[in-house]
């Protein structure tokens, strides 16, 4: 198993769990501990974000190095799921910022979207690990473009 992949993994998932926990916690009212929950979990996120920009930016990325036949399907996989990473990383910081400006109400709003968006991202991200990591030996370490184009 790749060593920064496998951890920025591990990151992305705690912080999907965080969230689910989270959410739980302000449904039996308790608020303090759902808003250190919610930070804690943000904070994992934003590890899995140092680690995946300085992985990206210092060693590349790994193309897909499974069968030519699904590639395409990985590839549309793969852009949908930064499309979801993108999408629920900016309602993340929406989210965030408005419960810290106590602005609750839109925060109540929009938090039950930003965390299904989150967990969607979060399982589509454990999916492309493994199809990079686990199930096929990854492709080669190139820029961001190439890996998710191809050659």
């Amino acid at each position: 198993m790749p060593f920064l992949p496998t951890i920025s993994t591990f990151f992305i998932v705690t912080s999907a769990v965080l969230v689910a926990i989270g959410w739980i916690l302000i449904v039996n009212n308790k608020p303090k501990a759902h808003k250190r929950t919610m930070l804690s979990g943000a904070v994992s996120a934003l590890l899995f974000f140092i680690i995946y920009v300085s992985r990206t930016a210092f060693i590349g990325n790994t193309s897909f190095g499974g069968p030519d036949d699904i590639k395409i399907y990985y590839t549309i996989f793969l852009i949908f799921h930064i499309f979801l990473a993108t999408t629920g990383a900016v309602f993340g910081v929406v989210t965030i910022t408005l419960a810290l400006k106590r602005k609750i109400s839109i925060h109540r709003k929009i938090g039950p979207i930003t965390s299904i968006i989150w967990f969607c991202s979060a399982i589509t991200g454990v999916a492309v690990y493994l199809l990079l990591y686990i199930i096929y030996d990854g492709g080669e370490t190139t820029s961001m473009l190439k890996a998710i184009l191809g050659s």
